[in-house]
């Protein structure tokens, strides 16, 4: 398995474009999800076991009400590749399911 492949402007534009929420800073993509506290710790260990599954991870910043997401291929040079996208998609999935968990 090579060294991955960063991605045009323009195929990060297409790949963006599937995925609601998220935007674009710089050499990252980033996504703020509004997500109680207990949930989001809940949605942060199911990250974490896909991330290592997958050998690709999130940087994530849980305050007491949300949750931000940014993702970047650290071998890459710090671009963006494919693989943040497919984490992207995971994590959309990931934290929706949280969400829908009463904790009461």
């Amino acid at each position: 398995m090579g060294v991955p492949q960063p991605l045009s402007d323009e195929a990060i534009e297409r790949e963006l474009s599937g995925l609601p929420g998220w935007k674009r800073e710089g050499n990252e993509i980033t996504r703020t999800y509004a997500i109680r506290y207990h949930a989001a710790v809940a949605a942060i260990v199911t990250i974490a076991d896909r991330s290592r599954r997958i050998q690709h991870h999130a940087d994530l910043d849980l305050r007491i009400d949300h949750l931000r997401a940014a993702i970047t291929t650290h071998d890459a040079g710090h671009r963006l590749t494919a693989a943040d996208f497919e984490l992207a998609h995971r994590i959309d999935a990931i934290v929706a399911a949280h969400q829908a968990i009463p904790l009461d």
